[in-house]
């Protein structure tokens, strides 16, 4: 071996010697990251509102992470305890009452408060199912969470045209936070397989993180009809 392949040789070990720790670290890191920056985000928010007394950080020349998050969850906890008695539901009810009297807080409370109803309930598929629609134009698609048959006002005008409709949420790349509320008819939605966090894992890599994939025979899919009565 010449010297100038020995060194082509070395130089490449060396490249990949860096790429599969590269591999090995990014997540890693990103995970520490971004588990840190929740854990501040919620210390952020709990930790001004605790008595000096009750705040280790009082007695510590470094701050204890996570301790805000820690209440948080202990209080969270509480308060489900104490709704779930009937002394307890009965302060809740007051308190709501006393927010729906109040001008714009009643909308942004009733319309938070039913969002996390949907999401949070045991027996809801709501955004728990994947598919494709064909957007923003034939030829397109576009992977979308299942949200929802249609309900209500939209429900009834749809119903008088005959069509069945299904609310779906269009997400962007790659962040799937925001996106678009949209109407789709159900025979339009190509249903998946892939769980919802298969289907968040496709957005954010860009399409590069692909889910395995077993099909199973003889097992159509279906968007199951929940209509209300």
């Amino acid at each position: 071996m010449t010297e100038h392949s020995k060194r082509g040789y070395i130089g490449t070990r060396l490249r990949n010697y860096f790429l599969t720790g590269l591999i090995v670290c990014a997540p890693v890191a990103i995970t520490v990251w971004l588990v840190r920056t929740f854990i501040d985000w919620a210390d952020g928010w709990v930790k001004p509102y605790l008595p000096n007394f009750y705040n280790p950080d009082t007695y510590s020349p470094v701050a204890i992470p996570g301790f805000g998050l820690l209440v948080a969850i202990f209080v969270i906890t509480f308060v489900g305890f104490m709704t779930a008695n009937l002394v307890g539901r009965s302060i809740v009810n007051f308190a709501e009452s006393l927010v729906n009297r109040t001008p714009l807080v009643r909308t942004i409370y009733k319309a938070t408060k039913q969002i996390f109803q949907t999401v949070l309930q045991e027996q809801s598929s709501s955004f728990k199912k994947a598919g494709l629609i064909e957007y923003p134009s034939p030829g397109l698609w576009s992977l979308v969470f299942i949200a929802t048959d249609v309900k209500g006002e939209i429900a009834s005008k749809f119903d008088d045209r005959g069509m069945d409709m299904v609310a779906v949420f269009l997400p962007p790349t790659p962040i799937p936070t925001a996106g678009f509320l949209l109407f789709v008819a159900r025979d339009k939605i190509i249903p998946l397989e892939m769980s919802a966090e298969d289907a968040a894992k496709l957005l954010i890599s860009g399409g590069l993180v692909t889910p395995d994939y077993k099909p199973l025979a003889n097992a159509p899919l279906k968007i199951s009809q929940q209509k209300t009565a």
